[in-house]
């Protein structure tokens, strides 16, 4: 009755084996050798900016035909030169931008409503009377962006700001998304003026609560020789693809909002002085 059993047992295991063999020889999907080579291409951050999850979910999406050879953002023109060579097409111009704090509320700059001493994480002290600071667009600067940061590009910069490294930032998007305030956007690469606040509230208002805030004069909108400055809801923005670098609305802009950003290697501002307001 035993050796039945074991016998019958065995033959059962030695069925199974050889039924599971052939699904494996026989029902086997196979897998396109790109999808590989494209992962290796990429930079295996896994940001998940490009809409996928992961760089191995890119890979499949651009051999599959359902992602530009250009998907990964983080891995720039060199990742999408890469690709396209795998793939046989041609290259493509990936145009890199990077993310840029629309902010200068820290460093006593922007008025305090009280001493934020809990948690150390932005939305955490947002509970707290809707967070420390006076002006309700203002960066809280409790470094949450500084977290989700893939390229290690953000730091906490010493007047209670997140600084971002230009040439580190691979434009994933991630601190964009994990901002509360709104105040971390991507913007060109190449783009040097910005009018760095988010605050919709009237000049007044805005003078009341921050020194560097944008109060909607429309100086920098009169005197922009590309108009590419136009105020919405009482704050000046800029289109980038209009703007020339002419760097008028900066010298105009008497809060100091609209600042030139300068890199190594590149020319100092013309105008390395603000002349005030003008009509």
């Amino acid at each position: 009755m035993i050796l039945t059993a074991v016998v019958l047992l065995g033959l059962t295991g030695l069925l199974l084996g050889l039924v599971l063999a052939f699904s494996d020889r026989w029902l086997a999907v196979a897998i396109d050798s790109r999808v590989s080579e494209v992962r290796a291409a990429l930079p295996g951050t896994n940001c998940g900016a490009c809409g996928f999850p992961g760089c191995d979910g890119a890979a499949s999406a651009v051999v599959e035909g359902n992602a530009p050879v250009s998907v990964c953002v983080a891995g720039g023109q060199s990742a999408a030169d890469a690709v396209a060579a795998i793939m046989g097409v041609a290259a493509v111009a990936v145009g890199k931008k990077v993310a840029k704090v629309f902010c200068q509320g820290g460093g006593g700059r922007a008025r305090l409503k009280y001493r934020y001493a809990g948690i150390e994480d932005c939305r955490a002290a947002l509970q707290v009377a809707g967070g420390p600071k006076a002006c309700t667009y203002a960066c809280v600067g409790l470094g949450d962006c500084t977290r989700v940061c893939p390229s290690t590009a953000i730091v906490m910069a010493t007047e209670g700001l997140p600084a971002i490294d230009p040439v580190k930032c691979t434009g994933c998007g991630l601190c964009v998304a994990e901002c509360p305030k709104q105040v971390i956007r991507l913007v060109a690469d190449e783009k040097r003026y910005h009018i760095l606040c988010s605050s919709h509230d009237k000049g007044p208002a805005v003078k009341r609560v921050c020194s560097v805030g944008c109060i909607a004069c429309t100086l920098c909108v009169k005197n922009c020789p590309s108009r590419a400055i136009a105020i919405d809801n009482f704050l000046a923005v800029t289109d980038y693809g209009k703007c020339a670098h002419a760097g008028v609305c900066r010298q105009k802009c008497p809060t100091g909002t609209i600042v030139h950003e300068i890199r190594p290697g590149e020319p100092p501002d013309a105008a390395s002085k603000p002349e005030g307001p003008t009509a």
